[in-house]
């Protein structure tokens, strides 16, 4: 008999805290960025200073923004640093020394994403920097802003944070050193890392240092991880659960008696009673001394069920472990997306280093999702909804020179929802935002949509985008509250849509309704990917949809056409791309419309073979379409497909050290096949067509090269420079020139945190003379 899972405790509302004095000062028109503007509000300090590797937005959709406004509403005097110089700890002292602590985070993106290809090339723009100007943060961002935080002020705590320590909260394959790093928790010496949206843990966090509680005491707070002593006596009455190692063939345990206690368990295996051990020896003790009541053994699985959840932690493979060992690092993988349901989810514990280094880096079960009102409470806080004056031209204004395109791309867009139940395995929002909907009310959503029009400049009437991380995803979610806190399957969606899941799209169409009624709002555009084999299941949204909210493109992501990869990815089959299209295609025409569906693929993602991607090109030639914006696979830490990537095992199906148990992935490793599988996506580009020649006749499918129109690529070959030029001319490709350096060019730094061997650069190939504002890929009819 096992025990029931009990539901996590209410939290406490992010609300409900007792403001702190500072509240007095009232909201600052801008988080100050200089003494300067410290002073103007009659600070003398800040509490709390935030260093980021964005500029400063003050915006709901800059991370650095929300934490600071949230902070703010509770009182708290927060600063900013934003892409501060890191060649010297000076630009840390900026804001003086803060009293409580310094909040870490790379940025809206990871700032190895943010600096590098998939194929690791160094990009030549950053779209979160006035002008996109690149090199304004250093590569593994977090590390070096925690050290210089530390040099500023040694004594201050620095807690880390954003998307790029949320995903490196384990060891973690690092696809740019092409090995398994150490917790990000271990490289960069913080107090305390913050996963996930943090305005929960954040806030409670800072009211505990504020009534001058130790950070090293602050051990229980969900979303969070630490490092401990394995020997801290905090840990008095845990369980372990040890998950060290995959299964092995060899001794079969014999099941449990439910009949016997559990001395006569432990007897019969051998051993004794942990909890009895610890009663006798505490009789020896001096009073007033407990024991450490952390039972080490590893438990039966039916024990390990059994035991209160709050009170248990796992005990993953340590660093030293899998670093050396793609199997114990897949297993580990496996555990740890088995654990993100915040209803019943366990903490996690993994052993970093050896000796008197050795230290635990622990992880606190996930943050409970925000519920509404608290949804309203973050997003209605009092934000500029623009970046910060340091960074306008001379004229004052933020649209020339200056532009931020990350702001420029969200400036007139509303975010309604948080989290993803899609659970695709190459993403990180599941990961980083969780799988539980967290939905804004719908008043609040149409006071933001007033609020642009009335305030933010350069509104022209058009709503770029009313959506988030799934734009079709608002309100929906589990139809129990009991069976979604047990629940640990990792996709609501696949590879069917759960018979539990909730999928009634009227309050979406609701909100689309009443907010295109809104005076002066001309048109409201979906811009977010859009979740297809959710939205055939209520023609009346897709109705809605293709009738008043597309603006002649609609961008979806069927990622492929092919089992066996979309297998990997946890995507739902073509089949369901096709009834999507027939829907689109009807409501466009009977709307009196000429719209079109954009797909999005990814090419080289892992159990993608040669002839997959060949029957992709197929599809697409046949289907008429000439994809443009090409993705290959990205290994970003701690994704499933990540996992799948460096062990080369499916993860999403037992791991197991025997023969056959364990499924094998094809994974396309080295250059030229990658090119190869990114060829077949552009196999209208003619300078992939020898490669595409090759790769045909050795895959026995020389049928397909040919000049007529069932043929893929033809046999001729047009003199050609390397330059394509696209429908969309910022996806040209403009001819190269020849190095004349062998140095970085300027704004492409390779820093001693860069990891990357050194290699020679090219020059940046021009960019086309006449500037065109991009629009949406269009399709063609092959030749």
């Amino acid at each position: 008999m096992t025990h029931a899972i009990a539901p996590p405790e209410r939290p406490k509302a992010l609300t409900a805290y007792r403001p702190f004095w500072a509240k007095r000062f009232g909201p600052a028109p801008f988080l100050p960025m200089s003494r300067k503007e410290m002073e103007q509000l009659g600070w003398d300090s800040c509490d709390v200073i935030i260093v980021t590797g964005d500029a400063y937005v003050d915006h709901p959709s800059f991370g650095m923004a929300v934490i600071g406004r949230t902070l703010e509403a509770q009182g708290f005097r927060v600063g900013i640093i934003a892409q501060p110089d890191w060649s010297s700890a000076d630009a840390f002292r900026a804001l003086g020394q803060p009293n409580l602590f310094f909040g870490v985070a790379a940025g809206n993106m990871d700032s190895m994403i943010n600096h590098y290809t998939a194929d690791r090339k160094i990009r030549s723009d950053d779209a979160y920097t006035p002008g996109g100007v690149a090199g304004k943060r250093p590569d593994r961002a977090t590390l070096v802003y925690t050290q210089r935080c530390r040099e500023a002020f040694k004594d201050v705590p620095v807690i880390i944070g954003g998307i790029e320590a949320s995903l490196r909260r384990i060891a973690h394959y690092d696809h740019w050193q092409e090995k398994v790093r150490r917790s990000i928790l271990v490289d960069a010496k913080a107090d305390m890392l913050l996963y996930g949206n943090a305005e929960r843990a954040i806030i409670e966090v800072a009211h505990r240092l504020a009534r001058r509680q130790p950070i090293e005491s602050i051990t229980d707070v969900r979303g969070t991880a630490f490092l401990r002593k394995p020997d801290d006596p905090a840990l008095a009455g845990w369980f372990e659960v040890d998950s060290t190692e995959v299964d092995q063939p060899g001794k079969v345990d014999a099941l449990l008696n439910p009949y016997l206690t559990l001395e006569e368990q432990a007897g019969a295996q051998g051993s004794s009673c942990a909890r009895n051990e610890d009663a006798t020896q505490a009789s020896t003790l001096p009073e007033g001394t407990q024991p450490i009541r952390l039972i080490r053994q590893p438990l039966p699985a039916a024990q390990a069920r059994a035991t209160p959840r709050a009170q248990t932690v796992i005990r993953l493979p340590a660093y030293e472990q899998v670093k050396s060992d793609p199997v114990l690092y897949a297993h580990a993988s496996r555990v740890l997306h088995l654990e993100t349901n915040p209803g019943n989810a366990r903490a996690l514990v993994q052993r970093h280093g050896e000796g008197p280094a050795l230290r635990d880096v622990w992880i606190n079960p996930p943050p409970l999702p925000l519920s509404t009102q608290e949804m309203d409470h973050v997003f209605d806080l009092p934000y500029a909804r623009g970046p910060h004056p340091a960074y306008a031209d001379e004229t004052g204004s933020h649209d020339g020179t200056t532009k931020i395109p990350a702001w420029e791309m969200i400036r007139f867009s509303v975010n309604i929802m948080r989290g993803c139940f899609g659970g695709c395995t190459f993403c990180s929002i599941t990961e980083h935002e969780g799988r539980i909907i967290q939905s804004r009310s719908e008043d609040s959503v149409i006071h933001e949509i007033e609020a642009i029009r009335d305030k933010v400049k350069g509104f022209t009437g058009v709503i770029s985008d009313l959506g988030g991380p799934t734009a079709n995803m608002y309100r929906l979610g589990c139809k129990s509250p009991e069976i979604e806190a047990l629940c640990r399957k990792p996709s609501c969606v696949y590879p069917g849509v759960c018979q539990n899941l909730r999928t009634d799209h009227g309050p979406l169409i609701h909100m689309y309704r009443r907010a295109r009624k809104l005076k002066g709002i001309k048109k409201i555009l979906i811009g977010s990917g859009l979740r297809y084999d959710l939205a055939v299941l209520s023609p009346e949204y897709v109705r809605e949809l293709v009738t008043h909210h597309v603006g002649g493109y609609l961008k979806i992501a069927p990622e492929h056409t092919e089992g066996g990869p979309l297998s990997k990815m946890m995507k739902p089959g073509i089949g369901t791309y096709d009834r999507f299209k027939a829907m689109f295609d009807q409501f466009s025409a009977e709307a009196g419309k000429q719209q079109f569906l954009i797909p999005y693929f990814i090419a080289a993602h892992p159990g993608t073979t040669d002839e997959d991607m060949m029957n992709l090109a197929i599809w697409l030639k046949r289907n008429g379409f000439r994809a443009d914006q090409v993705q290959t696979f990205y290994p970003s830490p701690m994704a499933t497909a990540t996992a799948m990537f460096h062990s080369g095992l499916n993860t999403l199906k037992g791991i197991s050290r025997v023969e056959g148990k364990s499924e094998k992935v094809d994974i396309v490793r080295g250059e030229r096949r990658r090119r190869l599988h990114k060829a077949f996506l552009r196999y209208h580009d003619a300078n992939n067509w020898p490669l595409l020649r090759d790769a045909l006749k050795e895959m026995g499918r020389a049928d397909l090269i040919g000049n007529g129109k069932h043929h893929l690529i033809p046999t001729w070959q047009p003199a050609s420079d390397g330059g394509y030029q696209s429908a969309r001319r910022s996806n040209s490709t403009p001819v190269a020139k020849p190095a004349t350096s062998s140095s970085p060019a300027k704004g492409k730094l390779l820093t001693q945190h860069t990891g990357l061997p050194p290699r020679a650069t090219t020059a940046h190939a021009p960019k086309p003379t006449t500037p065109r504002r991009p629009g949406p890929v269009k399709s063609h009819k092959p030749r």
